[in-house]
């Protein structure tokens, strides 16, 4: 019992371990803005390496390197309460309780003074040798200041927790209150089972071992729990995110980290039983045990990972969330559109045995080659689609296969709203009239071109309407984050002008992808309030209004006279070669007689002037609606 209770010991610290290793990257990836997030990190932090170092101690012989890992196992204990009293100030300020200067200069002195004891626990001083007799597990000496830390272990942790309460009391919104609990909660089981017991109490574990080791597999239990509640509760704030997208991620993330980890490490002591059970050294079947848990494990999470989300996480919204996630599989892209196309027209050539074939879409007045396969191309040239509109007009839209030079051209009419939506055009192959049965087939062929056609529209129409929704949705989700935990942020400014640094980035990445891209289209600039108003004169499409604001911002830039390619003409001839027009850099370098690295350093110039001007045409419209709120200099 005794050897069971140590290893599942070992289990669960290198579990815990490994929760806090992976929590803390998730935390330094997603939201590391967020102050509460940043101090629950160092929280996580300071678990990694206590519980890092607790579960090598474990397994290693006395000597030196014991001394090493239990050593470092203190550091993350020394410096945890400071941390705890980080993360219950930053909770306090969440709630709209800022800080005065006290409590920002207590968690400073509490960082000194875990500092004063890390040098004292690298001198000696703090705690002493290894025990001799290491049952029921490994650790250091107290000494007359181990009794000092104890004293202010607790002290600053009851400071925490009281401060976390604070916060839980100023809490308002049902659901805030709940995760609020969690984390003090969790506060709580954390900051009593990572205490080190065995400072003060080495004797009794030493008499009691079965209970020790009982007692510390339930601490382990605990402080897993803790972690997981915390970090669910920590993954809200400042997440800018509706609920179920922040909770999809976090429960994904613990699947595919923590909790496969935690499944492949319970499965590797079975390695020396069944190698005696076999007959076979335990080294040799520890690597095809732990591949085959990974594997399986792995397997078994994207099966049941889209049955759990749904139970767990989504409730009553499970119906609308499974469409929404079906959506990537239903869109029809334009390599879709042509690879369906060009499937279309080669079946097209093979009935009627002719060369050559094409589908052109109709989009407003023009006309514009979709696929073409075969040769010749027929409208290869510029001036071929021109003519072939031309000589449908004379059609007066009539619905039947009509001859254009040497092609059939069938008109393809909408099936929901019967509008002309494009033309599919086949070489003849005589003179003669088509077959009736070549005739039907070329139909039958052109109703699923025209339904290919016409479902690429509608989604374009769909696609343009939701992003115009796009900012809107986006502030309403914004307040709605921010008003979790104090509700006075829902009275804040929403026209205030975005920081320069901000918008100099986002004008970058605009102008990267000026004629097309997601820098464009899923670009912060599409909230600005010119921008907004741009949608109106650009048919709703974000994208041209988009366009048409940059323009506008780059020709404020135009110095007066007439054009130069020098002087003070250098700024916005940049602009207009490299994003306006498209040229390559070293094409725009020679155009301007500079070498590339003057010119990006000159691109970087140009930026800021056309964020400036985006800033002047911003600062208006909000002076105009009577929006803006500050005294604006002319």
């Amino acid at each position: 019992m005794l050897n069971n209770l140590e290893t599942l010991n070992r289990v669960f610290e290198a579990g815990i371990a490994i929760t806090a290793l992976s929590l803390f990257l998730r935390a330094l990836t997603f939201n590391l803005r967020e102050r509460v997030s940043r101090s629950f990190a160092v929280i996580l932090a300071c678990i990694m390496v206590a519980s890092a170092g607790e579960a090598i101690s474990d397994t290693l012989p006395a000597g030196a390197q014991l001394e090493l890992w239990l050593r470092l196992q203190w550091v993350g204990t020394i410096f945890l309460p400071a941390a705890f009293l980080h993360f219950s100030d930053a909770l306090l300020e969440t709630t709209g309780r800022p800080s005065r200067g006290r409590r920002r200069w207590a968690v400073r002195f509490s960082y000194i003074i875990s500092v004063a004891f890390l040098v004292l626990l690298v001198g000696g001083q703090l705690l002493g040798p290894p025990v001799a007799q290491q049952l029921p597990a490994p650790h250091l000496t107290p000494t007359r200041l181990s009794a000092v830390f104890s004293g202010y272990y607790v002290l600053v942790i009851i400071l925490a927790l009281s401060t976390i309460w604070r916060a839980w009391q100023r809490t308002v919104l049902s659901t805030s209150r709940r995760r609020m609990a969690y984390l003090f909660g969790g506060s709580v089981a954390l900051a009593l089972s990572a205490y080190p017991y065995l400072l003060i109490g080495s004797g009794a574990a030493a008499a009691f071992p079965e209970i020790f080791l009982l007692s510390a597999a339930l601490g382990n239990v605990f402080i897993f729990w803790a972690l997981v509640a915390m970090a669910y509760a920590t993954a809200f704030f400042g997440a800018p995110w509706p609920d179920r997208v922040v909770k999809t991620r976090l429960f994904r993330w613990m699947l595919r980290g923590p909790v496969l980890v935690f499944i492949v490490l319970s499965l590797i002591p079975l390695s020396t039983r069944l190698g005696s059970l076999l007959g076979v050294q335990s080294s040799i079947l520890l690597p095809v045990i732990v591949a085959l848990a990974a594997l399986v494990t792995s397997h078994v999470f994207t099966l049941v990972t889209p049955i759990l989300e749904r139970w767990l996480l989504f409730g009553g919204e499970a119906a609308d969330v499974a469409y929404i996630q079906s959506l990537p599989e239903r869109f029809l892209t334009n390599a879709d559109l042509q690879q369906f196309l060009e499937a279309l027209l080669a079946a097209v050539c093979d009935r009627l045995q002719s060369r050559s074939a094409f589908v052109a879409s109709l989009e407003g007045d023009q006309l514009r080659a979709v696929v073409e396969v075969g040769r010749p191309k027929p409208l290869a040239s510029q001036k071929a689609p021109g003519e072939l509109r031309r000589a449908m007009q004379k059609r007066n839209g009539s619905a039947r296969l009509f001859s254009w030079g040497k092609y059939w051209v069938l008109p393809l009419y909408s099936p929901a709203g019967g509008e002309l939506v494009g033309l599919l055009g086949v070489m003849r192959k005589g003179r003669g009239e088509l077959p009736e049965d070549q005739h039907a087939a070329l139909q039958e062929l052109g109703e699923r071109a025209a339904l290919a056609l016409d479902s690429r529209l509608q989604q374009d129409l769909a696609l343009q309407s939701l992003q115009s929704l796009g900012p809107g949705a986006d502030l309403i989700q914004r307040l709605r984050a921010a008003a979790r935990f104090d509700q006075r942020e829902m009275l804040a400014d929403t026209a205030t002008l975005p920081e320069y640094p901000d918008l100099v980035n986002w004008v970058k990445d605009a102008l990267s992808h000026y004629w097309g891209g997601p820098k464009l289209t899923d670009n912060p600039l599409r909230g600005l309030q010119v921008v907004q108003n741009a949608l109106a004169e650009n048919e709703g499409n974000p994208a041209q209004a988009m366009r048409s604001i940059l323009r506008a911002a780059i020709e404020q830039n135009r110095p007066a006279g007439s054009p130069k390619l020098n002087g003070e003409w250098l700024l916005y001839n940049l602009l207009e070669l490299k994003f306006l027009q498209g040229r390559k850099v070293r094409e725009v370098a020679m155009r301007l007689a500079m070498s590339e690295a003057d010119l990006y350093r000159k691109q970087r110039v140009a930026i800021e002037s056309v964020a400036r001007s985006l800033l002047e045409m911003e600062t208006r419209e909000l002076s105009r609606n009577g929006n803006h709120r500050k005294e604006v200099t002319r």
